[in-house]
């Protein structure tokens, strides 16, 4: 069974290598090569993935892998330094492999109607390949100097993917910040695994777990700091969260797969796998909390006034990626997974459906000039409103689940204060998800009149995934979480984090509905039916099911924003509290005038003292050579003025 791995990305990486050599002699086939590498590499991970969730031979509870060769020997040092080109697979990497490559199918499926006119069709299936590659490799690893290689690539693949559409000044903008705000956490994950090496003479995850207790305590709090700088860029969170926004100017195909569904659950994947590093750092995991939990109610406050449908869901992930690093920081390791299994789901089905209303209307992204849209593109109107629902966490559906036990599991640990902060930001995410499809698909239309008549369903091949990613955003909850933290997902990983739940002290109770597990979900529902109901009477929300309708009340929202003490506040949502302004003018306008004072200091002091003294030598040689003129007659001439001087002086001397 091991010998299957290196199937899993060694197809998509095939894949790539021959719609990159092939794709522009056959572009109206561009896709095809790309897409059934996928889907192999899809059927292969799921074979695998279902042997080592049931704990089958070879993989049994603790996981098994495959050193394909030495990749790096390097046995100069004391210890010898050597890296393996070797792919490990356990009930973790499992669930991941499940997520990545699901929706890496469908979203390849999705783009063959998506993508079916433009021209440069053939480089997007090559990159889309090319990323799978990279994150399988990342999510497959056995060490850390491989992982790092995937999680590279993985960055160079966003920003070819970003700036796909590299003619226009914002995409090419958007994909340069991307690189460059990821090279800082990337930074901070190679030193870490500088000292990972520093102090253990290896890099081998299991070995790395297995002895990290011997590490000195100031160490491991260092190593994990570093390792989680790294989770901070690639999974957005502050203050490395403004690049994710400003990804959406990429395909919509690209925001489902990259910076929703997969790419941004790096951060995540990586601070679950290093359990036991951050176990042994308690310090370290109420960092990973705070910053987590800030993340979650910053970016959802920026969603509450955002226009652009692609940019809600945008901070959207922000804010959800956020709930993730909380349940990892309160010891919740289970709970993060199951979010960001589900996450996984309903959000890349949000973003394609997003991709499929902007279609419909002619590449309108803003909200503000759609509205109506219910009834002339059904299909994406029921499949986003599944993805709406789940997200919001209402029962039965994904978010219900995955979001109760990460509030749960903050209660329970003693982590009040992230509990609190969780339960409002619960809220937020129904009333802006919900206001998103007020002013989508209810209401009257503000659609172009132009645009208008022209407004159809997406094709199948659009369709289709929606219709597939809708599945798991209903019902994945009840299939692997329920009951709620004794469910298959809880038993499949349960032998990953034991060790990590058993050394921190924490205790995972049977859940009681009758409790204060119970009156914690009875809480966070209903303030999620709440929120639903108070953006349906300003925007306009229907529900179907309950068979109620609102007037939209545009006026009542502007009244309300401009209130004394909430203007400054809807202001500062709008414009995204000023971080992009504040880093244009830290790093860009600040940080230019400090490049330039040092360019001219290197230039006028630097280089002018060093070319200083080349002048003055230059001279001074050129005045000293006329003195070299090569006759006998002129040097006699110089020794007997010489001889005459010193006897001048003698004199002198003499007569004092």
């Amino acid at each position: 069974m091991t010998a299957l791995l290196p199937l899993i990305p060694i197809l998509p990486l095939g894949g790539f290598v021959l719609t990159g050599l092939l794709g522009r002699r056959y572009p109206d086939d561009a896709h095809r090569i790309a897409v059934w590498a996928v889907v192999a590499s899809w059927v292969v991970a799921s074979i695998v993935a279902v042997m080592a969730l049931l704990h089958a031979s070879p993989f049994g509870t603790g996981g098994a892998g495959i050193t394909l060769w030495t990749w790096i020997p390097a046995n100069g040092f004391a210890s010898g330094f050597n890296a393996s080109m070797g792919l490990f697979v356990d009930p973790l990497t499992a669930c991941l492999l499940i997520v990545v490559t699901t929706i890496g199918m469908l979203v390849h499926v999705y783009s063959i109607g998506y993508m079916a006119h433009d021209p440069g069709r053939w480089r997007f299936f090559a990159y889309l390949n090319l990323f799978m590659f990279s994150m399988l490799l990342l999510v497959m690893a056995d060490n850390f100097l491989l992982v790092f290689a995937g999680w590279e690539l993985v960055g160079l693949c966003s920003y070819l993917l970003i700036g796909f559409w590299y003619p226009r000044r914002t995409a090419a903008v958007a994909a340069k910040k991307a690189f460059l705000v990821n090279r800082i956490g990337d930074m901070g994950f190679a030193l870490g695994i500088m000292a990972i090496w520093t102090q253990l003479g290896t890099l081998n995850m299991q070995d790395v777990f297995a002895k990290f207790g011997s590490v000195p305590h100031e160490w491991q709090i260092a190593i994990a700091l570093l390792i989680f700088c790294g989770a901070v860029g690639k999974s957005a969170q502050f203050p490395l969260h403004v690049w994710l926004p400003d990804a959406m100017e990429g395909p919509t195909p690209v925001s489902a797969l990259i910076h929703a569904a997969t790419m941004v659950n790096a951060g995540v994947y990586l601070v679950a796998r290093c359990n036991p590093i951050f176990g042994a750092a308690p310090e370290v995991m109420v960092v990973v909390a705070a910053i987590g939990i800030f993340t979650a109610i910053l970016a959802a406050s920026i969603a509450f006034t955002q226009t652009d449908i692609k940019r809600v869901l945008a901070y959207s992930t922000l804010s959800q990626l956020g709930y993730m690093f909380a349940s990892l920081g309160v010891g919740a390791w289970t709970a993060a997974i199951f979010h960001l299994m589900s996450h996984g789901f309903f959000k890349g089905l949000l973003f394609l459906d997003s991709g499929s209303v902007i279609h419909s209307v002619d590449g309108e992204q803003d909200m503000r000039k759609m509205g109506g849209l219910a009834r002339k593109i059904p299909i994406t109107y029921a499949t986003m409103l599944v993805g709406a629902v789940a997200i919001s966490g209402v029962p039965p559906l994904a978010g219900f689940f995955s979001k109760d036990e990460i509030l749960g599991g903050a209660f329970k640990n003693g982590f009040l204060w992230v509990w609190a902060i969780g339960f409002v930001v619960a809220g937020m995410t129904a009333f802006y998800m919900f206001r998103l499809m007020g002013m989508t698909f209810w209401g009257p239309s503000h659609v172009d009149p132009e645009v208008e008549h022209h407004i159809h369903e997406s094709p199948r091949s659009m369709t289709g995934p929606l219709i597939l990613l809708a599945i798991p955003a209903a019902l994945l909850g009840l299939a692997i979480g329920f009951p709620p933290e004794t469910g298959l997902l809880h038993q499949w990983l349960a032998p990953v984090f034991a060790s990590t739940i058993a050394a921190s002290g924490h205790t995972e109770a049977a859940y009681n509905f009758f409790g204060v597990d119970g009156a914690l979900a009875i809480g966070t529902t209903a303030l999620v039916a709440v929120a639903i109901v108070l953006a349906w009477r300003l925007f306009g929300v229907e529900i179907p099911v309950l068979g109620l309708r609102a007037q939209p009340r545009p006026d009542q929202v502007r009244e309300i924003s401009a209130r004394r003490g909430l203007a400054l506040l809807y202001k500062g949502s709008f414009n995204k509290w000023w971080f992009d302004d504040i880093n244009n003018k830290l790093f860009v306008e600040w940080g230019g005038k400090l490049a330039a004072a040092a360019f001219w200091f290197d230039r006028t002091v630097v280089d002018g003292t060093v070319n200083g003294i080349g002048t003055v030598t230059a001279g001074a040689g050129g005045w000293l050579r006329r003195v070299q003129t090569g006759r006998v007659q002129n040097y006699a001439l110089g020794i007997a003025l010489g001889l005459i001087l010193v006897a001048a002086g003698y004199l002198v001397i003499a007569a004092r």
